[in-house]
């Protein structure tokens, strides 16, 4: 199966592929996780490298809370909560499909998150994430993408941060401006493989 037909829908609100579940392993931050995958879900077939860069780079705090924007089946907001027991995950997604994998992924590794299911913060009225992570589909569109990355400085914490991983082909530069034009400072925090992670500060 070629890579763009994996992630074809990845970011309808109701798949229309059918259903094919499968479990995949990762090794996330030293841990080793498993994760339901399904059809009609982002990267069922490995955890991509772009999410995986995220992960590693995620300044996680000790408490607080945690958003997972876009959380697909949950692999940052799990290994989030894995790390920092003390940490309050919130995950958020618009495929509904996602959003019931990644509580069932949840309970495979043991964390106890909020996964809720709709369009990016309609279901997030929390406004003090101390930490706000995502690996947008930039495939959407800058128009759904832009405004959203912007919003989430209304939703952080004083001292909170916005971390976005983007392949660099994908428009990082135009990515990085327009984070510079709603947030105090923007920085690389790693990159790598082709992509590079923001860490948006207000």
């Amino acid at each position: 199966m070629g890579h763009d037909m994996e992630q074809e829908h990845y970011f309808t609100a109701e798949p229309a592929s059918p259903s094919g579940k499968m479990e995949i392993a990762a090794r996330l931050r030293g841990v080793e996780y498993k994760f339901f995958t399904e059809a009609g879900v982002f990267s069922r077939f490995r955890v991509d490298r772009g999410t995986r860069l995220l992960i590693d780079a995620l300044p996680l705090p000790k408490q607080g809370r945690l958003l997972d924007l876009g959380c697909g089946y949950g692999p940052v907001g799990i290994t989030a909560a894995k790390e920092e027991p003390e940490l309050e995950v919130i995950m958020v997604d618009v495929n509904r499909r996602a959003v019931e994998i990644a509580k069932e992924n949840a309970r495979l590794n043991g964390v106890k998150v909020d996964v809720r299911w709709g369009e990016g913060f309609a279901v997030v009225p929390e406004r003090d994430f101390s930490l706000i992570a995502t690996n947008p589909p930039i495939r959407a569109g800058k128009q759904i993408i832009y405004p959203l990355l912007a919003e989430a400085k209304e939703h952080l914490a004083p001292g909170g941060m916005l971390c976005v991983v983007i392949r660099t082909k994908q428009g990082a530069s135009s990515l990085e401006k327009h984070l510079n034009n709603h947030y105090g400072r923007v920085e690389t925090i790693d990159k790598g493989g082709g992509y590079r992670v923001f860490a948006a500060h207000i």
